[in-house]
């Protein structure tokens, strides 16, 4: 156990099991049947921490505290006092769980020291340990400079708790709540005081049809339709933040990556009639699923701090932030068996993988350990990889983009065009690329243009803007009425998709944009699959949108929230679709010749003539270049994954930067596999297991796999941004030039940069940060002032400490009528006396 976490949660430290947290109610509820388990929890931190205001009252304040049924009737019961709660200790004696020290005293630990107590000091017995016992640290003494125990101050802890919303007032303890920065009632605890959160990105259920197994869930019997349930990315270096459910109060709470799933199917004749697909949610929301939770790792010092949550001082925390907000940082994004490639003439899908799990990448580590024989066969043959299926361009294929079971290709005169690839794993077909997988005449896969460059798509995500949602009085509305409606008047009480999720965005060299609805492709129904333009063409010459000709010559299109970024051969141009059929232009750069962008969070990346170039996309819409790059001779793409930069660099291979500070990236390393990457003209990113693989375009020679980290040969293969370690381990001869890869499936993407929610969370009312929140947690006043900054450290002196007393109100006024019945008992003793005296 201790070799597996490298941080125990602090209750576990001091040798707290769950029992002495989690009481009677907690384990054995309270006859309320509840949507969830952590809805029927009635224990809460500041039970027995307190707050920053006051000292642990004792009183349960949790979701379920006192909540009863009667007579088939829920009721508010009374709350049980838990310093009123006894336990039988190994004589059978009965035992209090707290105790309240009433002087200073010293008392014995279970190893025989004595331990120093102080009058206030709430102690907590164990339930399981005899003998066991522990002080409760309370939270008003970690802020107080004159903490009765001088080791429960903290100045970090004071720095966060007291921290008002002008980022710059701290020390003292404000009259208003609302002054405050961090107050109780809008984050949970354990937001800032979680070590480290477990995050699955990714499972794939393989399902197999006509396999005798036993019943997975001990319910008896057997099945015929075995389904093995296989993790695929299980990783503890990231650190996510959204908004808990309804009830357990919206606070900010952490998040992670759960039910991720991606689905495969295998009928009786051995056929896989779909494969690694993934879901989509009864609202329409991608199923690569996220929840918020509680993820017990609490530590006291090793706590989240605040460059973790905001914008650091040093600007080195880009990634992090994309991270934390559920952007998203292509970094655990899933390939798959195929790799998708444009190669000019044909659209190729090519076999990258095992076929059983693991689906270890041909040629790496993984395969070597896995699969030793087909390993050792893969080197001999030369490291190529042999399997494909191929589809003829029509008549070209420039770039494409998988999503889900199709395939949007920009083909040159052709287009747009859309292929089918459901079944490119089904053997039993024998056309397993297609273009009318029902009938030609009952749908229409294309849209013509006049030259189509590239196609853009919102999300790798499958995401249906347009499912009709269920009202609270069990009505369906459409999708614009629900939009309309506070999601609480909701059935699952979701927020509602955007409408440009709906749409293609293509871009032609001559027609500039073109706006395509793609979401009848997912709604079921194979009778209205028929593409076709969506700007009014009474409004828009040819229902294209090129403003006075400044998307002439487009050659790329990058989609980040609500806006697109197009380059042309001439400049970058900030697109909103906000009003995706009334895009308007917000924002133009000049470059030369730009090719590509890649947008992170605050920053974007450019590719041009001379190199790479960072730009500021802060505010949303707008954009700004301050003459920041990194010279490269022959830059063709980017893709940025965490802190690193990759560019495809034609003759050069591919260029690793730095852009831990995009404001000053740094050249980290070029890879050319000496000599034999000379043509790279597109790479992507993505994640298998535990290892980071690079899937490179490269021109003439066709589609390369680089393995860029692994565990069994990198002591520094862990952590948020490992340095890569590219090695070239597989090879692919395309039929005409590989010009571009598609982009991987987004794991760690719940919400695009305009706050706009994608995937699917687990707890009704769960969800990411809306727009304005982000901005309240990157300006100052409210999410409408100056952007700022932070360091881990106070860079001003704190206002004056007037904390409260050590005992809470009610032990306070106990004292005081204390004194005072002293006071008068002494007075009217001395009365007394003066009057016996001139008697005698």
């Amino acid at each position: 156990f201790r070799k597996a976490v490298h941080l125990n949660d602090i209750h576990l430290e001091k040798g707290m099991h769950c029992v002495d947290c989690h009481f009677r109610q907690d384990a054995h509820g309270n006859g309320v049947l509840y949507n969830e388990p952590r809805a029927a929890i009635q224990i809460g931190c500041t039970d027995c921490h307190g707050t920053i205001r006051k000292r642990a009252t004792l009183i349960p304040s949790g979701f379920a505290a006192g909540l009863s049924v009667k007579d088939d009737k829920f009721g508010q019961g009374v709350v049980r006092n838990l310093a009123t709660i006894r336990f039988r200790d190994v004589d059978g004696g009965r035992v209090l769980l707290f105790q309240t020290i009433r002087s200073d005293t010293k008392k014995k630990d279970e190893n025989g020291n004595e331990v120093a107590l102080k009058a206030g000091d709430i102690i907590q017995n164990s339930m399981v340990v005899p003998g066991r016992w522990w002080r409760v640290k309370q939270t008003a003494d970690t802020i107080n400079p004159n903490a009765s125990h001088p080791e429960d101050y903290s100045q970090k802890s004071r720095y966060a708790k007291t921290m008002q919303t002008d980022n710059a007032t701290w020390g003292e303890v404000p009259v208003d709540d609302k002054l405050l920065a961090h107050r109780d009632e809008n984050m949970t605890c354990f937001a800032c005081h979680s070590s480290w959160v477990t995050g699955c990105f990714g499972c794939h259920l393989s399902m197999q049809a006509n396999r005798k197994m036993p019943n997975r869930h001990n319910e008896g019997g057997d099945t015929r339709n075995y389904t093995t349930y296989n993790y695929q990315v299980l990783r503890d270096d990231v650190f996510m933040l959204g908004r808990d459910g309804t009830v357990t109060g919206n606070r900010i709470a952490p998040v992670r990556s759960s039910s991720a799933v991606l689905v495969s199917s295998q009928n009786q004749n051995r056929e896989w009639i779909y494969s690694q697909q993934q879901t989509v949610s009864a609202e329409g929301y991608s199923g690569q699923t996220f929840n918020t939770h509680v993820p017990h790792t609490v530590r006291a010092t090793e706590t989240k701090t605040c460059t973790d949550c905001h914008v650091s001082k040093s600007n080195d925390n880009n990634a992090w932030m994309a991270q934390l907000l559920l952007q998203g940082t292509n970094f655990v994004n899933f390939m798959g068996r195929y790799v998708y490639v444009a190669s000019g003439d044909a659209l190729e899908a090519v076999v990258a993988t095992e076929r059983t799990e693991p689906q270890a990448v041909l040629g790496s580590t993984l395969q070597k350990i896995a699969y030793p024989g087909n390993y050792q066969e893969f080197v001999k043959s030369g490291r190529e990889l042999r399997e494909a299926y191929e589809h003829k361009g029509n008549p070209r294929a420039l770039q494409v983009q998988l999503r889900g079971e199709y395939a949007y290709v920009a083909a040159g005169e052709g287009g747009l065009r859309v292929y089918d690839v459901a079944q490119i794993d089904q053997k039993g077909f024998s056309e397993r690329i297609t273009t009318a997988p029902v009938s030609r005449f009952g749908q229409k896969f294309w849209v013509r243009t006049k030259y189509a460059t590239a196609v853009g798509v919102p999300s790798t995500l499958a995401v249906d803007p347009a499912r009709w949602r269920m009202t609270n009085d069990g009505r369906m509305v459409s999708p614009d009425e629900a939009r309309r409606l506070r999601p609480a008047q909701l059935m699952n009480e979701e927020q509602p998709i955007h409408p440009l999720y709906a749409y293609l965005y293509v871009v032609d060299k001559y027609e500039g944009l073109i706006v395509v609805n793609a979401a009848t492709l997912l709604d079921g129904d194979p009778l209205n699959n028929y593409l076709k333009r969506q700007l009014d063409d009474r409004k828009y010459p040819d229902a294209a949108f090129n403003p006075d000709g400044a998307l002439t010559d487009a050659n790329n299109i990058t989609i980040a929230g609500t806006n697109a970024y197009i380059t042309t051969d001439r400049e970058l141009v900030v697109v909103s679709i906000d009003d995706p059929l009334n895009p308007k232009i917000m924002g133009r750069v000049a470059f030369r010749h730009p090719r590509a962008v890649a947008i992170q969070f605050r920053y974007g990346f450019v590719v041009d003539d001379e190199g790479l170039k960072t730009i500021d996309v802060s505010p949303p819409g707008q954009v700004r270049y301050d003459g920041i790059y990194i010279p490269l001779a022959d830059g063709r793409d980017v893709y940025v994954a965490r802190t690193y930069a990759y560019v495809a660099e034609g003759k050069n291979g591919i260029a690793v930067v730095n852009i831990i500070q995009p404001n000053n990236p740094c050249l980290d390393q070029t890879y050319n596999a000496e000599g034999a990457l000379n043509d790279a003209r597109q790479v992507k990113i993505a994640m298998t297991n535990a290892s980071l693989f690079a899937y490179v375009a490269d021109g003439r020679n066709g589609l390369r796999i680089l393995q860029l980290t692994s565990q069994e040969t990198m002591p520094t293969y862990a952590g948020f941004s490992p340095r890569p370690e590219p090695q070239l381990i597989a090879s692919f001869k395309t039929r005409g030039e590989a010009l571009a890869v598609s982009k991987p499936l987004d794991r760690d993407r719940a919400m695009d940069e305009s706050g706009n929610q994608i995937a699917v969370f687990g707890r009704r009312g769960a969800r990411p940060f809306n727009f304005d929140e982000i901005q309240r947690m990157l300006r100052t006043g409210e999410g409408n002032g100056d952007y700022f900054t932070v360091t881990d450290e106070p860079s001003n002196a704190p206002r004056s400490f007037a904390g409260t007393s050590r005992m809470n109100s009610g032990v306070l006024t106990g004292l005081l009528l204390g004194v005072l019945v002293s006071v008068t008992s002494y007075c009217g003793a001395r009365r007394l006396g003066r009057r016996k005296l001139r008697r005698s």
